[in-house]
Formats: C-alpha cells, structure tokens, sequence
C-alpha cells in the first residue's frame, strides 16, 4: 500500500507530553548549500558504499546461511547484525525522499531474508542461530542481542514509514512480542548491557498502538540498578544505580546516551516528573562539564566512556562519532518536551563538527574516534570490525531533512537553517509552506518566506548569535540570542522575513578547569569549528605555534576550489623560534629561556574536512602568546 506517513523519524503526534511535532523527511527538502551537499553525497555514495561493505563483511551473507538459502556458517561478532539494520534504516529515509528504484531493490532484498531467517517464535540473531542457539539470552551483560532488535524495529518503522509496507513490521512486532513474554510483567527483569532497544520500543508503540512495548520500554529503563542486579552492576553498563537516582554521566557514552534518550522517548509518553529531573542533571553534566568543543562526547579510549568533569584530552580523544550522533538525537527528543534553543544549539554544534567530521568528504570513509589533535598518521577508514559509526551516519545524513522542522498547534518552528522547504499540514490541521534561502553555516544571512495564514513562526537565534537582527517586511523583531524569536501575524504572499547572524572570527575559551586546554584558544566561525592541517601550516611544527592576543588580523574567505568548497580562516600565528627539543625537559624557572617569536602564515579549515589531504598533524587549541 502506499505510505501514509510524513516519515519523522520520532513521531510525537500522539505523545501527550510532547510541545512539538517533528515534520517527516517526507514533508522537506533540502535545496542546497552544505547540508544538501553532505545528505546527497551519503545518498549517491555513503549507503551504496555501505551495501558493498555489508557483503563484504558478511553481515548479508549470514542472513541467507541461517535462513538456509546459502551454504556456510555465520561470521562476524556478535552485534553484526546491528551493522545492516542500521544501513537498512538509512535506506529507507533515503527511499522516503527520493523513491530510487535501486535503493528499493536493496531495500526489498534485504527485507526479504531477514524475514525469512525469523524463527517461528520470533527470534532472529544471526549470531545466536545453529550452534549457538542454547546460548540466547544468557549473557544479557555482552550478547547485544536486544541491542540488535532494537535496530532492527527502529529500520521496521523506517521502512513502514517510507514504503507503507508491513513484511518487516511483522518481523519486529513478533520479535518484540517474544521479548515480552520473557522480560515483561509476567517474565523475568532483563535489559540489554547496551540500550537500545528503549528508543525502539516506544517508536513501535507509537506506530502501532500496542501500550505492551511502552511497557516493555519501561521495564528495561526500571531493569537497571536492582539488587541483585539484572546486568553486573558496573557503572560501565549503567547498572550501578536506578536510572532515576543517576545524577552524573559515566560509563560507556554512546551506551548512556542512548539510554538518555530512550528516558527521554519515556517521558514523552507518560510524564513522569522523576524521569525528567533526572534528565535535566544528566543534561547539565553532559553539556556544561563533559563535552567538546565540537559537540564530541566520551573522553576516555578505556571504556569508550565519559571521563571526569573537565577532562577532555585534545589528542586521546575518543569522541566517538556514533556518541556524537547520540547526543544529537537525545537533544532532539528534549526539543519536543521543551523547545528551548540550548537543545537545538547542542545538535547543530555536534552536526557540523562531530558528527559530520565521521565522514569523509567523498562519504565512503569513516572516522571511529575524532580527537582534537593529531601527529600525524590518522585517517578515515572504509569500514570497521566494529562498524557501528559507519552505518550510523549513513542513517543520521539519511533523515537530515526530518531534523529541520517541527510544528505545534499553532506554530512552526525552525530549528537548523539550510536552503530548504517545507511542506506541511501541522497539528492545527492548517497547511503551511515554509522556504529558506541561505548559505548557511559559511552565512548567516537567512531569508524566509512562508505561506499565507495566521500562525507563528519560531526562529532560533543561536546562543553563539550576540548581535543578531531579525527584520519582517524591514521592520526590526527583537531576536535574543540562545532563544527562539516567536513571529505572530496574518501572513501575507509577499511578506518575507530575514534574519541576520553576523559570524565574526571569534576565538574560543576553555573553562580553566579543562587543564589541556588553559590558556589556550580555538577559533570559530558560527558554528563551524576550525582547525590546522600541517599542509596549512608549511613553515612551521604544529606543535610551536600559538595564537596572537590580537587576531584582528585573521581574516575568513570562502574557497570554492578547496575541500568541496569551505570558508577559510588565514592570518597570522606565532611560532616560538627557541630550539626547545635541545633544551632539557625540566629546568628551573630562572633558567627558563622566554619565547622569541617569529610571525607564520597559516590557514584554518572547518575540523570537519581535515584528514581528506593526506594524514598529517592537525591541531584544534592552540597556546595563547603571552
């Protein structure tokens, strides 16, 4: 049948606690500028790199050995499955925007043999079918395997939203169902040691009505921090405390902000105050004490986890790109239970820096981890033995346009700019047509006009915006920064609205108690973060150079001929001409020899881009001279 849905990604039409409703991938469109660049790039090379690599890899081929349609064994670790599930998602989006006859045949093909391997009481795991079979559901801690359901209902609801067909729903409604006879009311406690699955529950719950999988959601959120405990106890697993008394962020990030945001799709759904005040203390810590500057989160290699508050290390930075993703979509769920711009200023920070620096420009080679700083000899791969980060951005680039847009009875909010539009028939049941026109990020002059009617429509002025200027018909609107500028009127065919995001080069300041990053400075433009490449860097050792106090002198260009096309930064740093590596490595402070400074040309380039010259140092903080 053909789809009925505008494709959101999270749908909270019917969620009684939620402000807004996300419009669908469905209802916008992406008209150009770096957005549209990167979200096309992933469609015509990222997802069909990625089927390729699925092969490869054999996360397909075990699919046709358990449904006994090819001869062989299962390979792969035990979360492979996860891999195609995720692919399969962002085909799916893809599909809903583009309806590609090749990404169907993809789509239709995989369906197909996953839904032939599905077992007759539910279950499908490649990894725990044949031999390993007696092994299901012993190893809640590690086996992932109500992680990988979780990504395989989340790719049923994209595929029911993009296609109106109902083959992989079945397969996800009777897996889920499975789950519950063991896990619910009437079963065991039992969670997954890495969630997921939350998330998943509740989205199926909102696509099909069935209140047993906000149930089940909720006993795996309640699973956590027992005595004796489900899992193992460790804060690695989240499992050290009852979700509702865990006021700090620890343990493996994308495991944690996955569960935040699976919390969070809880709230939405049944308003419990308990739920959000922890929230909020996890949120805090998170975004005022334990992220990147570029939106990266997870400090520490050990644990992929978080670290201490202000421990963020520039060059063992694990960042992992999959962590930055998570946070974007657990800041989306927060929007839709409260539309303040500190959320949407969280995503778009991690989206044009964290999350897009995963990727490479010519999407088919991927960043694991995104440190801060590089020696030299780090680059992007084309695929993992642990791919979670691959298909991952292919389904967050995949379902970008359901990111720009929400709607509430009688507003429409704007949340990222791009050139984009807008087509839809929000909550009110009014149509509405909304079009913007920018070359955002590298400007910040953004015009909109919108169809005729009386409704309000919300701008976010970004926190980082300090002078902005918003103007309706000419006319000056009061626009604060860090909020959303609410514009109520009878709109008019011709009326236009134009805002003004002036995007000086601004040098940015660590909070002191980050150690490595005291004294030190990076740069930003908007939201783009910059760094230095060595090949920007020619005469000089990364290492050696500093920032002047007065950076008057930096000057930002856009270069159409270089990485795709980006602003620039040039100007001049300071290099210490003293030969420190002859001098010993401690000497008194009377002995210490003063910097003697010399001036360099240098170049800076969005963080995201750096790496696709070739794997040479790099360099986002820099010492202040003094």
């Amino acid at each position: 049948m053909p789809p009925q849905s505008s494709a959101p990604v999270v749908q909270t039409q019917q969620s009684p606690y939620a402000r807004l409703k996300p419009a669908g991938a469905r209802e916008v469109s992406l008209k150009g500028g770096l957005l549209a660049e990167r979200y096309h790039t992933n469609i015509t090379a990222g997802i069909p790199a990625g089927w390729q690599q699925l092969w490869e890899s054999h996360t397909i081929p075990n699919f046709y050995v358990v449904s006994g349609q090819r001869p062989g064994k299962v390979e792969g670790p035990r979360y492979i499955d996860s891999d195609g599930y995720k692919w399969l998602e962002s085909a799916c989006w893809a599909y809903a925007s583009t309806q590609d006859s090749t990404l169907k045949a993809w789509i239709d093909e995989f369906v197909d043999v996953i839904a032939a391997a599905q077992e007759e009481n539910g279950y499908v795991n490649t990894h725990f079918m044949g031999e390993r079979k007696s092994l299901r559901f012993t190893d809640l801690d590690h086996a992932h395997e109500i992680y990988c359901f979780g990504h395989l209902t989340q790719a049923a609801v994209a595929h029911h939203r993009a296609t109106g067909e109902e083959k992989l729903m079945g397969v996800a409604r009777r897996f889920a169902d499975l789950l519950y006879q063991l896990f619910g009311p009437e079963g065991r406690w039992g969670t997954c040691g890495h969630p997921e699955a939350e998330m998943a529950l509740i989205e199926l719950y909102r696509e099909t009505g069935e209140r047993r999988y906000l149930e089940l959601a909720s006993r795996m959120v309640d699973a956590r921090g027992r005595k004796p405990p489900v899992l193992d106890g460790s804060i690695y697993l989240l499992d050290h405390a009852p979700f509702r008394e865990q006021r700090e962020a620890v343990g493996h990030a994308v495991r944690a902000l996955y569960l935040y945001a699976g919390a969070t799709d809880l709230y939405l759904e049944t308003g419990e105050g308990a739920l959000m005040d922890t929230l909020q203390a996890l949120w805090h810590d998170v975004f005022t004490r334990k992220v990147y500057v570029t939106g990266g989160l997870g400090a520490r290699y050990e644990g992929e986890a978080f670290g201490a508050p202000y421990e963020l290390p520039n060059l063992r930075a694990y960042a992992e790109t999959c962590a930055a993703i998570a946070g974007f979509m657990w800041n989306w769920r927060l929007l839709h239970v409260q539309p303040e711009a500190r959320y949407a200023d969280a995503m778009e920070i991690a989206l044009y820096n964290g999350i897009l620096s995963g990727v490479s420009l010519d999407g088919t080679r991927y960043f694991y981890m995104n440190p801060l700083e590089s020696r030299g000899g780090y680059e992007r791969q084309a695929w993992f033995g642990c791919a979670c980060c691959p298909p991952n951005v292919h389904r967050t680039l995949a379902s970008l346009p359901a990111y720009l847009y929400s709607v509430d009875e009688s507003t429409v909010y704007v949340h990222l700019y791009a050139s984009s539009e807008l087509k839809s028939t929000p909550a009110y049941g009014r149509s509405v047509r909304v079009q913007v026109e920018t070359d955002y990020p590298w400007s910040g002059e953004i015009t909109l006009r919108v169809s005729p009617g009386r409704y309000r429509l919300a701008l976010r002025i970004p926190g980082w915006a300090g002078s902005a200027e918003l103007r309706v018909n000419g006319q000056s609107v009061e626009a604060a920064p860090g909020s959303y500028a609410l514009l109520e009127r009878d709109w008019q065919e011709d009326d236009t609205v134009h805002l003004s995001l002036p995007m000086p080069v601004q040098v940015i300041r660590a909070n002191p108690r980050v150690e490595e990053d005291r004294f030190s400075g990076a740069l930003m433009r908007g939201p783009v973060v910059y760094c230095v490449e060595e090949v920007d860097a020619p005469d000089a050792n990364l290492m050696d150079l500093h920032l002047p106090q007065d950076t008057s002198g930096l000057h930002a260009a856009y270069d159409s001929s270089l990485l795709g096309g980006v602003m620039t930064i040039s100007g001049t740093a300071l290099v210490d001409t003293v030969n420190r590596a002859e001098q010993s490595l401690y000497v008194p402070a009377s002995a210490y020899v003063a910097p003697q400074w010399r001036e360099c040309r240098v170049r800076w380039v969005p963080y995201y881009a750096w790496a696709n010259r070739g794997a040479g140092a790099m360099k986002v903080w820099f010492p202040l001279s003094r």
